[in-house]
C-alpha cells in the first residue's frame, strides 16, 4: 500500500520536471548562468567620466540592448560624461534591463580610487547617486534587488533545479523531507557565504562539473529500491552535495557583484532569494501532488524522467569535464 502511495508521487514530479525540461527551449532557461551587462564609468576629472561598455558574450554590443538615462545634470556624447560641478548625483536608470540581460553591473570608479558597484535588474531599473564614493544606497533597495536576483538566478539554473527534483523523487513527500532540504539548505549557505566573502575559492569548471555529477548519482538512487546510504540518510547526501551546490551560487553571485558598504545584507538576501526558488518548486511539486495524485495514468513515467535526469546531468558532466582538460 505505501510503495502505491508514493507512485503518483513520483509521477507529479515527473509532470514538473518535463515542464523544466520544456523551459530548456527557452533561451532564458537554456543557460545556466545569468546574462550580465557591464558598464564602468572612470572618473577623469571632477565630475568627468569616461564611459566603457563591457564584453557582452553576444554577437552584438551591450548598447544596442541597453540605454542609460543619465541624471539631468549630465550630458553624454563620444563615450564621455560630462556631469558639471553638480556630479554624478541623481537618479540613473538602465533601460532595457530584463530582456537581452538580466541585470546590469554598473561600476563607478572614482576619481580618489575608490569604487562601487551597482546592480540593476528589471525589477530596479534605476540607482541613486550621491556624487562621491560614499554609498548611499538604502537597506530596502540591497534587499529588494538581490532577494530577485536570487530567485532569477535559482530559476534560471535548471541543474539545481534538477538536484531538488531529484531529491523529491528519492524522498517523497515524507516528515524527512524537510530534514533533507533543510540540510541541503544549511550546507549551500555555508559554502555560498564562505565563497563570497574570499574565505574559500575554487575554479569553477571542477565545481560545475561535481554538481552534474551529484545530479547524475541522485538520479541513480532514486531508480532503485536497494537500502543504501542514500535512501537511508538522503539528508548526509543533500548536505554534502549541498556544499558544492553552494559554490555554484557564490560564482554566480561574484558575477553579480556585492556592494562594499551593504555586504552582509546582500549576501544573506541573495541567499533568501534562492531558497524562496527552490520553496517555490516544491510547493509547485506539491500543488500537483494534491491535484493529480489518483490519476493512474500519471505514475508511468518515473523511470523515463529519471533515466532522463540522470541522462542529462551525465552529458553535463562529460562537457564540463572536457572543459576542465581542454
Amino acid at each position: 500500500m505505501q510503495a502505491a502511495r508514493k507512485r503518483p508521487v513520483q509521477a507529479v514530479l515527473m509532470a514538473l520536471l518535463l515542464a523544466l525540461f520544456g523551459m530548456l527551449a527557452t533561451p532564458v532557461a537554456s543557460a545556466h548562468e545569468m546574462s550580465m551587462a557591464e558598464i564602468d564609468l572612470r572618473e577623469l576629472t571632477k565630475g568627468e567620466f569616461l564611459l566603457i561598455w563591457g564584453a557582452s558574450g553576444k554577437n552584438r554590443p551591450i548598447s544596442d540592448d541597453l540605454t542609460p538615462v543619465w541624471p539631468a545634470q549630465c550630458q553624454f556624447a563620444e563615450e564621455r560624461l560630462q556631469c558639471g560641478a553638480e556630479g554624478l548625483s541623481g537618479t540613473l536608470t538602465v533601460q532595457g534591463v530584463g530582456k537581452a540581460y538580466s541585470a546590469a553591473l554598473v561600476r563607478v570608479h572614482w576619481i580618489d580610487g575608490q569604487t562601487r558597484t551597482y546592480t540593476l535588474t528589471a525589477a530596479q531599473p534605476g540607482v541613486q547617486l550621491f556624487g562621491q564614493a560614499d554609498d548611499g544606497r538604502g537597506a530596502g533597495e540591497i534587499l529588494y534587488a538581490y532577494t530577485v536576483l536570487g530567485i532569477e538566478h535559482i530559476l534560471g539554473g535548471i541543474d539545481h533545479l534538477l538536484f531538488v527534483i531529484g531529491l523529491l523523487f528519492l524522498v517523497g513527500f515524507q516528515r524527512r523531507l524537510i530534514l533533507t532540504i533543510t540540510a541541503f539548505t544549511l550546507a549551500h549557505s555555508l559554502t555560498l557565504a564562505s565563497s563570497a566573502l574570499g574565505w574559500l575559492t575554487l575554479r569553477s569548471p571542477p565545481v560545475e562539473a561535481s554538481i552534474a555529477l551529484s545530479i547524475v548519482l541522485v538520479a541513480a538512487e532514486a531508480l532503485h529500491r536497494r537500502d543504501t546510504l542514500a535512501r537511508r540518510f538522503p539528508s548526509l547526501v543533500a548536505f554534502g552535495f549541498g556544499l558544492i551546490h553552494g559554490l555554484g551560487f557564490a560564482g554566480a553571485l561574484k558575477d553579480i557583484g556585492l556592494p562594499e558598504n551593504h555586504l552582509p545584507l546582500a549576501l544573506l538576501t541573495f541567499n533568501i532569494g534562492v531558497e524562496i526558488g527552490q520553496l517555490m518548486t516544491i510547493a509547485l511539486a506539491y500543488v500537483l501532488y494534491r491535484l493529480f495524485s489518483q490519476q493512474r495514468w500519471f505514475a508511468a513515467g518515473r523511470k523515463p524522467v529519471l533515466y532522463a535526469i540522470g541522462i542529462t546531468a551525465a552529458y553535463w558532466s562529460w562537457l564540463r569535464i572536457a572543459t576542465m582538460l581542454a
